[in-house]
C-alpha cells in the first residue's frame, strides 16, 4: 500500500510526478518492443504526423494520426547538440522516435521514409531509432517550432552523442517539417 500525502498541496506535486497510466504503459511498450500498442485516441487538434504502412494501431484513413498533444503525452527527452542548419548547438525536444513507432504499433521494421512538408523524403533504417536517442522534436530551444525555425516536426539524432553521427549520411536522415512515416 502506497502512503499518500497528507497536505493537498503534496497531493497534487505527488500526483504531477506520477506519469499517467496510459504514459507510463506506452513507455514501458516501447523498451520492451515487442508488445502490442495501446489503442490511440482519435487527435483533437491538428494533425501533425502521419504514421501508415506497417503498424498495427491507427485512428485515422491513412494509418496513426498524430496532434501535438498526442506527441507531448508520449515520454518527453531532450537534448542539445550542434548542427549543420544552425550556427550554434541547439536544444531539441520531444517523443523519442522509438516511443512514436510504438505508439503506432510499428514492430519489425526495416526502413523508415520519412516525409516532410515540401515532399524531401529520407530513407532511415529502423535500427537507428533502435540504437541512438533519435527524437522526433516538437520543440526547439523549449519552444514550438515554426516553419521557419524547420517545425512542426523535425527528426533529429543527437549528433554530439558520438563523432559517428557527424557524417553525411546521419544528416541526411534528419528529416525537418517532417508531416509522414512510411513504416516498411
Amino acid at each position: 500500500m502506497s502512503r499518500q500525502p497528507a497536505h493537498p498541496d503534496q497531493a497534487r506535486a505527488h500526483a504531477a510526478r506520477l506519469p499517467g497510466r496510459r504514459e507510463a504503459l506506452l513507455a514501458l511498450a516501447g523498451l520492451l518492443g515487442g508488445l502490442p500498442a495501446l489503442a490511440l485516441d482519435a487527435p483533437a487538434g491538428k494533425v501533425l504526423l502521419t504514421v501508415s504502412g506497417a503498424v498495427t494501431v491507427t485512428n485515422g484513413p491513412a494509418g496513426a494520426d498524430f496532434d501535438l498533444a498526442m506527441l507531448d503525452a508520449l515520454p518527453q527527452h531532450a537534448f542539445t547538440t550542434a548542427t549543420p542548419w544552425f550556427k550554434t548547438p541547439r536544444r531539441f525536444s520531444g517523443p523519442l522516435l522509438r516511443d512514436v513507432l510504438a505508439a503506432a504499433g510499428a514492430q519489425g521494421a526495416k526502413t523508415l521514409k520519412a516525409v516532410a512538408l515540401n515532399n524531401y523524403k529520407a530513407e532511415i533504417p529502423a535500427e537507428d531509432a533502435r540504437t541512438f536517442k533519435m527524437i522526433l522534436a516538437t520543440r526547439l530551444d523549449d519552444k514550438p517550432m515554426s516553419l521557419r525555425e524547420k517545425g512542426p516536426l523535425f527528426i533529429i539524432y543527437n549528433f554530439d552523442e558520438s563523432a559517428e553521427l557527424r557524417q553525411e549520411r546521419y544528416y541526411s536522415r534528419s528529416a525537418w517539417q517532417l508531416r509522414a512515416l512510411e513504416v516498411k
